[in-house]
């Protein structure tokens, strides 16, 4: 095992980026509200911005970490130092070593633009509904290293034993994801009430993965040494001896001894193939694959007006895709070269409404529910998740002036991640809560910027499992134990102008 990425979302469902507009970021439930972001989270309501010609340009900048506490205990080997394996290595005193990553998007663009005429209009939009950055993990991951966290107890049922034993490896991965859509649509306005949306948007994947394992080394006799030239040396050395004793026997009448040198030369010789055969298992590993694939999603929307009130309506269908492997190096077999795997985005129902406290002052409020369990992805892991992932969104904003606005808001994620067989450090993610302000303000008679700040509360998810692995000759029953968490901070900018 080696390699492999989650998405790197940073706010959104399973596989989806929902902060795709700077005024998503500083009030979040905008599906009942009217405006350019409405592009995207309520493009039936950018029916009723005025006539001519909307458009918004924003730029964020995210970061992001990603931790997982992970332990590993052995109980076959209890009463030895090879019990809790991760102490070994920079492990606590409980056996639990912490592996971080890290996520950042210097700059996360979208691009909404609007036409509207007396009632039909005309949309397009531009944003990286999925991924956006890098991750990377400078140490690897547990699923990496408890592998390689068993190489003490092996060396020790092969005789090569130490009083300070201990192991060593150089591990890293970087996996950059990006979903790039491309949205279209039309509205139509029937009156001054009620207007409705259809339209589509085009996802294209691009993903790459690198990664290496190297530099495996342990302990043997109180010297540390890399396992790929130690085990070199020792098959040659045992070749050198099978040789040696081969031609012993070669030069020797007596049977007795000639069948005690030949027994001594098949010894040497299996030996040697052992050693060789562990040098292959330590070898230094890596990864270079770019993944691709594309696919439409078709959208449909709904708003409706009334007094103070305005609701709106979102359905976007599942978009059903794979993505291909373009495989430079994969010593890990996971990733052939030409092969396909499921990768759909979920489809999503948003609804949202908007109520004006007083002309001023906005109360704000949306729902998103997501269709993940209906997405394919690799191996069929969504069948994993217990249920659909839900949001609760709310926000407030205040003209202040007639050309300054200030907005605040709060988003609940609550994942169905069942009990985490979903979840691996490869891919997981956490229910969270995020809370976010800004401001809006007019810097000409037709321009407007927005500036947003909001950050994400994540909670813990543990998981418990049993793994067997492989002790030499046999397997063992290894009792593992990961805490998942992450981080999430996004500032950004962005600018509306009508013509």
């Amino acid at each position: 095992m080696l390699l492999s990425l989650s998405t790197a979302s940073f706010a959104g469902g399973l596989l989806t980026n929902t902060n795709n507009h700077i005024a998503f970021n500083r009030s979040f439930a905008r599906e009942g509200a009217i405006g350019i972001d409405g592009v995207y989270y309520n493009p039936a309501g950018v029916a009723f911005l005025p006539k001519g010609w909307h458009l918004s340009m924003n730029i964020q900048n995210v970061y992001q970490t990603r931790t997982i506490a992970s332990g590993m205990t052995v109980p076959a080997l209890q009463g030895t130092p090879y019990y809790q394996p991760f102490k070994l290595n920079g492990g606590n005193a409980d056996g639990v070593k912490t592996f971080k990553g890290k996520a950042s998007v210097p700059i996360l663009p979208s691009v909404q633009a609007a036409l509207n005429y007396d009632n039909w209009g005309f949309q397009a939009g531009f944003s990286l509904i999925g991924g956006g950055g890098k991750c990377e993990f400078g140490n690897g991951l547990p699923s990496f290293e408890r592998q390689v966290a068993m190489a003490p107890a092996l060396l020790a049922q092969m005789g090569m034993t130490s009083e300070t034993p201990g192991y060593g490896v150089d591990m890293y991965m970087k996996g950059t994801q990006y979903v790039f859509g491309t949205q279209f649509g039309v509205t139509y306005k029937f009156n001054e009430h009620l207007s409705v949306y259809a339209g589509m948007r085009f996802n294209y994947i691009w993903n790459k993965y690198e990664g290496n394992i190297t530099n495996i080394s342990a302990s043997i006799g109180g010297q540390d040494e890399r396992l790929y030239d130690y085990f070199g040396l020792k098959s040659k050395e045992y070749l050198s001896q099978a040789s040696a004793y081969s031609a012993l026997a070669a030069a020797t009448e007596d049977p007795a001894t000639k069948a005690q040198l030949e027994a001594a030369a098949k010894q040497y010789g299996a030996g040697a193939e052992k050693m060789s055969a562990a040098q292959q298992v330590v070898s230094d590993r890596y990864l270079d694959c770019t993944q691709n694939g594309w696919g439409i999603t078709p959208i449909m929307g709904i708003d409706y007006r009334t007094g103070k009130f305005n609701f709106g309506a979102r359905l976007e269908f599942t978009n059903h895709l794979n993505i291909e492997n373009n495989t430079k190096r994969d010593d890990t077999g996971m990733f052939g070269d030409g092969v396909n795997t499921p990768n759909d985005l979920p489809g999503i129902v948003a609804v949202g409404a908007q109520y004006s406290v007083l002309p001023n002052v906005r109360l704000l409020a949306s729902y998103h529910y997501y269709f993940d369990k209906d997405a394919k992805m690799a191996n069929g892991k969504q069948k994993y998740l217990s249920r659909n992932t839900q949001e609760y969104l709310a926000g407030v904003e205040w003209d202040v002036t007639k050309n300054i606005l200030v907005s605040c808001g709060g988003q609940r994620t609550s994942y169905g991640l069942g009990d985490g067989k979903y979840l691996t450090d490869l891919s997981f993610v956490t229910s969270s809560y995020s809370v976010g302000f800004g401001t809006k303000f007019k810097i000409a008679k037709n321009a407007s910027v927005n500036l947003a700040y909001f950050w994400t509360t994540y909670e813990h998810f543990d998981k418990s499992y049993t793994q067997q692995m492989s002790a030499g000759t046999t397997n063992v029953d290894v009792q593992c134990s990961d805490r998942f968490t992450r981080t999430n901070k996004v500032l950004g900018a962005g600018i509306d102008i009508d013509f």
